[in-house]
């Protein structure tokens, strides 16, 4: 027979009722998840928090709630999703990089919020953005790559590390040509362009970003436009990376110019291309693997930081693509 393991108890001293509430959350909606994630059972009591679980079980959890507590009052949210990753990265034994992500301010927007890393992998990425002249994102929708990037390039400008901001995506989404769409080019690719709209006026504001544009300092145009073009001292954005052709993608890595930095985004698991045509991201990812001042930072649905059902979504599909490939594989193994 098992032996039975005791339980004890574990008191948290808790600095304020402010984060006493945003720890437990409305109704202590966060305290019942807290005890379902960690199997503990929670209350407060004078200023403090005790904590009663099996011995094996109580640690952990004393970590988990000391970092909520740490996140609640730098006045970050605390919500399931949150509550999960921080349990995710504490019993792998990563529970240090909760407290150093979320204390990195990457830019502050045009409103005075400051812009954070949110997950150990979004601080990995911003790091390396910092360390290198060429970045490649690599993560499910909702992780930030987009964001963060222009967020990033918008403060090199504003630190005059660049003289100017170029943004381009690949427009081959949902099949559509350029041709088949109203307007003139502008208003043809603008819908291609949207997030980077939205991230550029979030940082600096609609009539910054008008007036910057208008000068030439900020250029957002589709990837076609980047031909026999040579980019300098410029912070250059490919975005939806993982659409672009081999070509295409050789193509954009070699208009770097000299004070010049490059990051391009992308999700290989959402490629638009036509069948069959390979992508140039994925190839990029292989042939630019281990060179010098080129870093490929891979995100995953950890960095999510959408609703947390998404989490759920990526990982959904991503069980349904390697059940897919296991049946692919299998057939190919019986008409052998």
């Amino acid at each position: 027979m098992s032996e039975v393991q005791q339980t004890k108890v574990e008191r948290i001293e808790v600095e304020s009722m402010d984060q006493l509430r945003m720890l437990f959350g409305n109704y202590d909606e966060n305290a019942k998840i807290i005890c379902e994630e960690l199997d503990v059972q929670m209350v407060t009591r004078e200023g403090e928090i005790l904590l009663c679980a099996a011995e094996d079980k109580l640690e952990p959890a004393r970590i988990v709630v000391e970092k909520l507590l740490e996140l609640a009052a730098s006045g970050e949210q605390i919500d399931r999703g949150r509550i999960r990753y921080v349990a995710e990265l504490v019993q792998e034994g990563k529970g240090e990089s909760v407290g150093e992500a979320m204390a990195d301010v990457v830019a502050v927007t045009y409103k005075g919020k400051p812009v954070k890393c949110r997950t150990a992998g979004q601080k990995r990425y911003i790091d390396a953005i910092r360390k290198n002249t060429v970045v490649l994102g690599i993560g499910p929708a909702g992780t930030g790559k987009t964001y963060l990037a222009v967020a990033m390039a918008v403060k090199a400008f504003k630190n005059k590390e660049v003289s100017r901001i170029i943004l381009t995506r690949p427009a081959v989404e949902a099949g559509e040509k350029l041709g088949f769409l109203p307007g003139d080019l502008q208003s043809k690719v603008d819908p291609y362009l949207r997030p980077l709209y939205d991230a550029l006026y979030d940082m600096l504001g609609m009539e910054t970003y008008q007036n910057l544009f208008e000068r030439g300092v900020i250029e957002v145009a589709p990837l076609a436009y980047m031909r026999g073009r040579t980019l300098n001292e410029a912070f250059i954005i490919l975005d939806e990376g993982q659409n672009t052709s081999r070509e295409q993608m050789k193509m954009f890595l070699t208009r770097l110019g000299f004070g010049s930095r490059m990051i391009v985004t992308g999700d290989i698991t959402q490629i638009d291309l036509p069948d069959g045509k390979p992508s140039g991201l994925v190839e990029a990812c292989r042939v630019l693997r281990g060179v010098d001042n080129i870093s490929i930072v891979e995100l995953t649905h950890k960095d999510v930081v959408r609703h947390e059902l998404v989490q759920s979504i990526i990982q959904a599909y991503d069980r349904h693509e390697k059940r897919r490939e296991e049946r692919r594989r299998y057939n190919e193994t019986r008409t052998d």
